[in-house]
């Protein structure tokens, strides 16, 4: 027999004490599990994923029908597309008022044929954009090209999209190109004053979430970026405002859809390395970041392809690759869609394809494509267009706008969390007295009678007792039940799963309270593996119009429902935690009859304070659409 160490026996020595009291205390409890180890395993089939995709196909299912019926005539068509120019009015309006552009010019580079002039203007008072006007040397007023960026760190200066307006200037046209918030001379999340910078990581997910809560999205504040931005381009004596076009590759190609398809004076547009369906880049890549994710754009039936319909008979060009992580065969799809919806409308000459056998990005052939359809369009020339081999590009210093190189420290420059804090602020000055049927409206939440009590299977009928409780097809809700007692049944939904909650539930037993802990959807056993980023579920939500604080509040009334009828008592007491708390006090505010008294812990205190977190991605799961606008969550415990 191997005889024990000094050691060993000293370390027994010291830890059986904390066993002896832990076992004895009943705070060591057994870890649990109710569904299957597999559950979950399988990345694209996950709870939440496969829920939503059924949700996607139907909706997309009874568009792809109204499409049909609407090809039917012009007259459909047009009644079909003035229902996705509504959408878009909705999700990117109202409009704020506009500013003086305070337009300034910081500095010129002459170049063989062209000049480029470094331009600083206001989209909002006092919050600036930084872009490049690329100027043709001639006397004559040209079209204009507005050249949104795509997710590059440098924005503007990146090299692809120095080479698009190079090529677009030396064949007549003005170009303006701009840095997108977050981007290039645009970055938020840095310090007020100058330092050495690391590349992007992420902002637009950060930056995202703030506007949602306000009822907008991030797209819309970019749309309006480019809205100003076209609005500059007008105002240039080099420019000929009757002719306007719109090109711009990735998160460029996003930025084009959307201003194509709501800014009228938009005449050629050619989106690159974005256009597809919703029914394939859901599934690969997924969503893409906060700003290409609209509310309820699936739920009211806006994919992809609306947003060339929605302008047609537009000269419209899709730009697409063959080895695009966005799915080309989507691409196909929405191309054929739209030209089947042009040649009704009896242009089918105005839309187009290029498909590029090449990877993501604003290749070359992509570039002369672009070029050549502008030129067709915008100044009546068919012309061949061959980008030179070697294009000589500046560095991200020789374009730079600002002094040092950043609008956050540029005098008197606002960011967007002072936007978000404003926009706040006026918001909850005029927000009407709070009632339930306010609440209801807004996250979407049902009365308590219109929750289905859940379905119900029993996996062990010890104590405590297992079960998986299905409050709506599609949804597991993992539980443990302690029924003995006569107290106050107490109900808990632990946001970090039902383990870390047991010790409380057997305090709780123990002094005669039945107890019951769930996983409310996407904890616990149910939680997501991030297969795109984190979030990425919810913005598939949000465009459904669904939001997860609203479903996880669905998840407890009803697993509520059941409990007060088993325990046989009218009124329950609640507990959550975390990232649950928000959810959780909707419940209570609005079923008091069924919740008696709610206990929170560690939860977001309330949602005004995400207008300045830096990182208010961690919070996506409890922002929803508009809420702002009515009430916040102090109000709630009021």
């Amino acid at each position: 027999m191997k005889k024990e160490s000094p050691r060993k026996r000293l370390l027994i020595h010291l830890c059986l004490p904390v066993l002896l009291f832990t076992f004895s205390s009943g705070l060591l409890a057994e870890e649990y599990r109710i569904l299957p180890p597999g559950f979950n395993a399988d990345k694209e089939n996950q709870m939440m994923r496969a829920y939503q995709r059924q949700q996607v196909h139907t909706a997309l299912d009874a568009r792809l029908a109204e499409l049909e019926t609407a090809l039917g005539s012009p007259a459909s068509l047009a009644a079909y597309q003035q229902r996705r120019r509504d959408f878009l009015a909705r999700t990117f309006g109202p409009l704020p008022k506009r500013c003086p552009l305070k337009a300034e010019t910081t500095g010129v580079i002459q170049r063989d044929g062209y000049r480029i002039e470094k331009v600083i203007f206001e989209s909002f008072p006092d919050y600036h954009v930084t872009a490049n006007l690329y100027c043709p040397d001639t006397s004559q007023p040209c079209p204009g090209i507005l050249l949104p960026c795509g997710h590059s760190a440098n924005g503007k200066a990146y090299e692809s999209y120095q080479k698009a307006a190079i090529l677009l200037v030396q064949n007549g046209f003005v170009v303006l190109c701009f840095d997108p918030v977050g981007q290039g001379e645009r970055r938020q999340l840095i310090g007020e004053t100058p330092h050495p910078i690391l590349k992007p990581k992420g902002e637009h997910n950060e930056i995202g979430v703030a506007p949602i809560l306000l009822g907008r999205t991030l797209g819309s504040m970019m749309v309006w970026d480019g809205i100003r931005a076209i609005d500059y381009l007008c105002s240039r004596a080099e420019v000929d405002p009757d002719r306007i076009g719109c090109t711009g590759n990735s998160g460029g190609g996003n930025l084009t859809s959307y201003l194509m398809a709501f800014d009228e004076r938009i005449t050629a547009a050619a989106p690159g390395c974005f256009m597809t369906t919703h029914r394939r880049k859901n599934e690969k890549p997924g969503p893409g970041d906060a700003e290409q994710n609209l509310f309820a754009q699936i739920r009211d039936g806006f994919d992809h392809p609306d947003f060339i319909l929605a302008r047609a008979p537009k000269p419209t060009l899709i730009l697409s690759a063959t080895h695009d992580y966005v799915p080309i065969a989507g691409a196909w799809e929405a191309y054929r869609q739209a030209k089947r919806f042009y040649t009704v409308s009896g242009y089918p000459e105005r839309v187009d394809l290029i498909e590029t056998n090449d990877k993501h990005g604003f290749s070359r052939r992509l570039r002369e494509g672009a070029v050549r359809f502008m030129a067709r369009w915008l100044q009546d020339r068919n012309i061949d267009v061959f980008e030179t081999e070697e294009v000589p590009v500046l560095s991200d210093q020789d374009l730079q706008v600002t002094e040092h190189g950043q609008v956050r420290w540029h005098t008197g420059s606002r960011s967007v969390f002072d936007l978000y804090k404003e926009m706040e602020a006026d918001l909850a000055e005029n927000r009407p007295p709070l009632t339930k049927e306010i609440v209801r409206d807004v996250t979407g939440i049902r009365a308590l009678e219109n929750i289905p009590m859940p379905t119900l299977e029993k996996k062990s009928g010890t104590t405590p007792q297992k079960w998986v409780l299905q409050p709506e097809p599609g949804i597991s809700i993992p539980a443990l039940y302690w029924p003995e007692g006569k107290l106050t049944p107490v109900l808990l939904t632990p946001a970090k799963g039902m383990n870390s909650a047991v010790p409380e539930a057997l305090r709780l037993q123990k002094a005669g309270h039945p107890a019951l802990v769930i996983e409310v959807r996407d904890t616990g056993e149910t939680k997501t593996q991030n297969w795109r980023f984190f979030g990425a579920d919810f913005y598939i939500g949000q465009m459904l119009g669904r939001s997860w604080l609203a479903m996880r509040t669905e998840d407890i009334l009803s697993s509520a429902r059941w409990f007060s009828k088993t325990a046989n008592q009218t009124l329950i007491s609640l507990q959550a935690d975390g990232e649950i708390d928000s959810a959780a006090l909707h419940a209570r505010f609005l079923e008091p009859e069924l919740i008696s008294d709610l206990t929170t812990k560690g939860g977001l205190p309330a949602w005004r304070t995400l207008m300045t977190d830096r990182e208010a991605r961690k919070y996506i799961h409890q922002a929803v659409h508009g809420a702002l606008q009515y009430y916040d969550l102090p109000d709630l415990v009021k």
